[in-house]
């Protein structure tokens, strides 16, 4: 059901100076940016190593990842999983007895569908599963 590690998602406070660090000090090459507005987030990701580093700054006072950075301050946000049938890990992860925080999938970046493990059922870790959109 789980595949590879879709991208870990780093939350930041400023999407700007993230991106420079990234590229200047780490050497690291921008591959995507898109604002995500059904989660309030504008992202950027760099492809490094077969998976992905998502930064993710939360654009509006609502935005749980603006609400997180400003709690526990930037870092490590989420880790996402890749499946082939998110409709189907969902209904299987609910049948393990994870709590999920999306029943339905939703929209994501690059016109993917997502889904979020509660961290109530996961030792207090996200956990999001990610469906690609398909390749025609």
């Amino acid at each position: 059901m789980i595949g590879d590690i879709d991208h870990i998602a780093i939350a930041v406070e400023n999407i700007e100076q993230a991106i420079e660090l990234f590229e200047k000090n780490l050497g690291l090459k921008l591959t995507h940016r898109e604002t995500v507005a059904g989660y309030d987030v504008e992202t950027a990701t760099f492809a490094i190593g077969g998976t992905s580093i998502e930064l993710v700054e939360g654009k509006t006072d609502e935005s749980a990842v603006r609400k997180f950075v400003q709690s526990k301050g930037p870092g490590i946000h989420h880790i996402a999983f890749a499946v082939d049938d998110i409709e189907q890990a969902i209904d299987q992860l609910e049948a393990t007895g994870l709590q999920m925080i999306d029943k339905q999938p939703r929209r994501g970046k690059e016109g993917s569908l997502v889904a979020f493990i509660h961290p109530k059922s996961t030792q207090k870790i996200l956990y999001e599963l990610v469906e690609r959109a398909r390749q025609k």
